[in-house]
């Protein structure tokens, strides 16, 4: 597995992990913070930029389709990042709160969505430093 595999999955694990757990705990305020800035235009959009910028990163430095299950999910969730930022930056706010709040039920599946998030970020916390790489360094062009 390569060092880039490890690193990201131990920094997008150890996100999601603490990332859920705080939405379990404070789970009104983050159902409320979420639809305030699906009606926010403004927010929506620099949310989106935030997200693409995180998304094409995670594809470029990392877009492995092999090699077993953790550098996949690393490539999936960087391509599910990018998707969603592009979902933020296209969609207009009325359309941004269908999908989201309408469409994909997040506050009836709240509780479902932090536990795959939370299994997800143990799964690649685990996965990352269980590995033997250590840092996750940028091939130079010769």
């Amino acid at each position: 597995m390569s060092s880039c595999t490890t690193f990201l999955s131990k920094l997008i694990g150890l996100y999601c992990i603490l990332v859920s757990l705080s939405m379990f705990t404070h789970k009104r305020a983050t159902i409320d913070t979420a639809t305030a800035l699906l009606y926010s235009a403004p927010v929506l959009f620099i949310v989106g930029l935030i997200t693409l910028a995180v998304g094409l990163a995670l594809i470029l430095v990392h877009n492995v389709w092999s090699g077993g299950a953790l550098p996949i999910i690393v490539t999936l969730i960087g391509w599910l990042t990018l998707l969603k930022s592009l979902l933020f930056l296209f969609l207009s706010p009325e359309g941004a709160v269908r999908f989201f709040l309408g469409g994909l039920h997040y506050e009836h599946l709240f509780y479902l969505y932090c536990t795959i998030a939370l299994v997800l970020g143990l799964y690649l916390t685990y996965g990352g430093f269980r590995s033997t790489s250590c840092s996750c360094e940028l091939k130079r062009a010769a």
